[in-house]
């Protein structure tokens, strides 16, 4: 008898196994609209690899931009959960955040030491002016003199830190788009470091 139910509760195990997907199982982001912008960029990249300068880059600038777009479609192709967003800046950051089938992507606030919940997709990250970031590694410091936005590709696990020495905004994954005013359907606000550091960080990107 004790066999018998051994034997049972394996079979349900291995049914369950079949009919539903495992909570651990990767996500697969390549059928998300981010994978088929990249993967139409980089195809058209390449058309032009033997001729760049006919399509206005620099041989550096076409190494450049094709090292970017195989970044990104090797962050979207390998990923397993959500993007997130991780705030070591030490003070407030505002993140431009969605949850899929609940909430279109809008502003929120993330506390100093804070990482976006993998429910949530964090999509980029607001800067105000004045702001100085240095967007990828290895590039140098600028300063903002309007608010952007950047975005990063499904899947990406970014993180704002502060550099002690110069006091700028390092990111540790180039973004994917940068946007101005206008550009893009997110909105971009007027806000200053002070304004996003007064704001009240919003619960939910961390519950």
């Amino acid at each position: 008898m004790q066999f018998l139910k051994i034997v049972l509760v394996a079979l349900v195990f291995i049914v369950n196994l079949a009919i539903a997907q495992p909570s651990w199982a990767g996500k697969d982001f390549t059928k998300g609209a981010d994978y088929a912008e990249v993967t139409q960029a980089l195809n058209q990249l390449l058309t032009v690899k033997d001729t760049p300068d006919q399509a206005g880059y620099t041989p550096e600038q076409f190494q450049q931009r094709l090292a970017q777009l195989q970044s990104q479609k090797y962050i979207i192709e390998t990923a397993r959960k959500r993007a997130q967003c991780r705030n070591e800046t030490g003070r407030t950051l505002a993140v431009y955040a969605n949850k899929p089938k609940k909430y279109p992507t809008q502003l929120y606030f993330l506390a100093a030491g804070q990482i976006t919940d993998d429910d949530w997709d964090c999509d980029g990250i607001y800067l105000p002016a004045g702001t100085q970031v240095v967007f990828s590694p290895g590039t140098q410091v600028q300063e903002l003199t309007e608010p952007i936005a950047v975005k990063f590709v499904d899947g990406t696990q970014s993180i704002a830190r502060t550099n002690a020495a110069t006091g700028a905004i390092e990111l540790n994954v180039e973004p994917a788009k940068v946007f101005k005013t206008g550009e893009s359907n997110w909105l971009l606000p007027t806000l200053s470091q002070a304004d996003i550091d007064r704001q009240i960080p919003s619960p939910q990107l961390i519950d």
